[in-house]
C-alpha cells in the first residue's frame, strides 16, 4: 500500500488554476503572434490627430532658391576676384547648399556654414554680432556659431528663413558683402 496522500482539495484548485493560466497564455500569444505582420512587427498603433492649437506653420527656401543664393554669391566674389566658399542653411540650421569656389582655402567651407548658422540662429549679419561679444563673451561658445562678419539671415515676414554665409575673403566685410549679394537674388 502506497503512503501517498492525495492532494486537497485546495491543492489541486491551484494546481488546476496554474495549468489553466498557462493555456491561457499559449493562446494570448498565439493569437498575438499571429496579428505581427511578416515582417514580425506588431500592428502599428493608430494616428493620432494634433490639435490645431498644437501646430505651427513654418517657411523654407526651395533648393533652386538656395542654390541660386549661393551661386549670386560666389559670382560676386570672382566679378571682384576672390575665391570663396559659401553655404546657405534653413530655418532650423541645416545645410542645403554649399559651394567652394576654384581657389577658396580649405577653412573657408566650414567657416562658411557656421556663419549662415549664426546668421540664422539670430536672425542678424553676423558682423552685427560679433559686436556683441564685447558684452556676452559666452556667445561664442555656442556650438556651431561663428562670430565674425561675412553670414546674412534671409527672412520672409520679418522672421528668418535661411542664412547665407561667406568666408575665404581677406576680410569678413567682404564675405559680408557675397552673402548680402546671395541674399538680394531672393528677393527677386
Amino acid at each position: 500500500m502506497s503512503s501517498r496522500r492525495k492532494p486537497s482539495r485546495r491543492t489541486r484548485v491551484l494546481v488546476g488554476g496554474a495549468a489553466l493560466a498557462v493555456a491561457c497564455a499559449g493562446v494570448v500569444g498565439t493569437v498575438a503572434a499571429n496579428a505581427a505582420d511578416s515582417g514580425g512587427t506588431a500592428p502599428a498603433a493608430a494616428p493620432a490627430a494634433a490639435r490645431g492649437g498644437d501646430l505651427v506653420q513654418s517657411t523654407h527656401l526651395t533648393l533652386d532658391a538656395a542654390t541660386g543664393a549661393a551661386r549670386a554669391a560666389v559670382e560676386a566674389a570672382e566679378k571682384d576676384g576672390r575665391h570663396v566658399s559659401v553655404a546657405v542653411v534653413d530655418r532650423n540650421g541645416n545645410t542645403l547648399v554649399t559651394l567652394r569656389g576654384d581657389g577658396a582655402g580649405p577653412q573657408s567651407y566650414e567657416s562658411a556654414v557656421r556663419k549662415a548658422f549664426t546668421a540664422v540662429s539670430w536672425n542678424a549679419p553676423t558682423s552685427e554680432l560679433a559686436g556683441r561679444l564685447a558684452q556676452a563673451p559666452g556667445l561664442k561658445d555656442i556650438p556651431g556659431t561663428l562670430f565674425l562678419a561675412g553670414g546674412a539671415p534671409v527672412t520672409a515676414k520679418g522672421a528668418p528663413v535661411a542664412g547665407v554665409g561667406v568666408a575665404g575673403a581677406p576680410s569678413g566685410d567682404l564675405d559680408e558683402k557675397y552673402a548680402r549679394a546671395g541674399v538680394a537674388t531672393l528677393g527677386h
